[in-house]
């Protein structure tokens, strides 16, 4: 068994920042790809950011500058740091994992989302 989860989604005020945090855990033997998407009202899930197996770090284009993504292999958890938010930031906030389980089974795993609401 595999799971994901996040934590750290709330409401912010536009200009604020939030953390958002991803855990991976349960029959684990590595970890090829793991990052974050987000979901909008509407609109189709889309590519915030995630880091390779070979350690290099993606981002949707739009996002530098405002998103880090960073991680710590041996707590298998990656982080979504968030600045200067704006109100078109709100959506869900989704986990995903590429793990290879201790079945030598590879798959995509998605967190159940957490939702990121920027409003006055």
């Amino acid at each position: 068994q595999v799971q994901v989860v996040e934590s750290g989604g709330g409401l912010v005020q536009p200009g604020g920042s939030l953390r958002l945090s991803c855990v991976a855990s349960g029959s684990i033997r590595s970890i090829d790809r793991m990052g974050w998407y987000r979901q909008a009202p509407g609109k189709q899930r889309e590519l915030v950011g995630d880091f390779t197996s070979g350690g290099s770090t993606n981002y949707a284009d739009y996002k530098r500058g405002r998103f880090t993504i960073s991680r710590d292999n041996a707590k298998n958890t990656v982080y979504l740091q968030m600045n200067n938010l704006k109100p078109e930031d709100t959506a869900v906030y989704y986990c995903n994992a590429r793990i290879e389980t201790r079945a030598f089974v590879v798959r995509d795993y998605w967190g159940q989302g957490t939702q990121v609401t920027v409003s006055a």
